[in-house]
């Protein structure tokens, strides 16, 4: 019998991940459908119920439901306790199993995909979110010489760093630094506007990534080439390595994420 997987968020329709987990599945000669459901913004429990009631055996989450995917399920990974949110699910009887796969998926663009080490690194992560959560325990895992988490709400970024290694700071606090990884972690490109911060941090760094895939030239990746910066790159590949690594999860095969994120992939313009 077909196994029954999708991705839920609100809204969905312009989600990738259905052609993803779908080339996925192909490549790997996995028997599964990849279905998005847009579930209503106060109604994620019951939707995640009906889902596993007709067969569903494992979800993504996107937003605005990963904190709601965080409180219902019955066990958590340390990395999504840590992260304070979930992006994927599988369901074994009653029990909802819970991982963040994001982090991971960005540290494997960076590192693998794009070639460029964190170790040693002086790395400056932009925003305090869901995101950056996420990106904290995978980034410092790889040992970077520097880790500052900017944000302007200090407490907030305080809050996720507690207990590691991690500093952090208001963006006002950045003149003057310069790093050699800048990860643009916030919100702001999906409004297509910059974070605030400056050009100065970018004199020494040799790759800009903005978690926003799609998007073509950002504020923040455009203040990055003005500023010299030789390699920038959008979450595209982020977006196809944390898929990857849930589809592992669920079939226990990793698939090649290549070809896909050579299909979604647009220039940088």
């Amino acid at each position: 019998m077909t196994d029954q997987y999708a991705v839920i968020g609100n809204p969905i329709s312009h989600t990738k991940s259905p052609f993803i987990h779908g080339s996925f599945a192909s490549t790997t000669a996995q028997d599964l459908v990849y279905t998005a459901i847009e579930g209503p913004l106060d109604g994620f429990a019951a939707a995640v119920d009906a889902f596993r009631a007709a067969g569903g055996q494992g979800m993504n989450i996107t937003a605005p439901f990963k904190l709601d995917a965080f409180r219902y399920a019955t066990e958590l990974t340390e990395r999504a306790r840590r992260a304070g949110a979930v992006n994927a699910m599988k369901f074994v009887g009653e029990r909802a199993y819970a991982d963040n796969f994001d982090g991971v998926g960005l540290v494997r663009d960076i590192t693998h995909n794009l070639g460029c080490a964190l170790q040693g690194q002086r790395v400056l992560l932009l925003g305090a979110g869901g995101a950056a959560r996420g990106a904290l325990l995978p980034f410092l895992e790889q040992n970077p010489a520097q880790l500052v988490i900017a944000n302007r709400t200090l407490a907030t970024a305080q809050a996720m760093t507690e207990g590691t290694s991690a500093t952090v700071c208001n963006y006002g606090d950045l003149a003057g630094q310069t790093f050699d990884i800048v990860v643009n972690a916030t919100s702001a490109s999906l409004r297509a506007e910059l974070p605030p911060v400056p050009a100065s941090v970018f004199a020494q760094a040799r790759l800009a990534y903005e978690l926003a895939y799609g998007k073509g030239l950002t504020p923040f990746l455009r203040l990055a080439h003005n500023a010299g910066v030789a390699q920038r790159a959008d979450g595209v590949g982020m977006l196809a390595e944390q898929a990857a690594e849930a589809f592992a999860w669920w079939r226990g095969v990793r698939p090649d994420t290549a070809v896909v994120i050579a299909q979604l992939t647009i220039p940088l313009v």
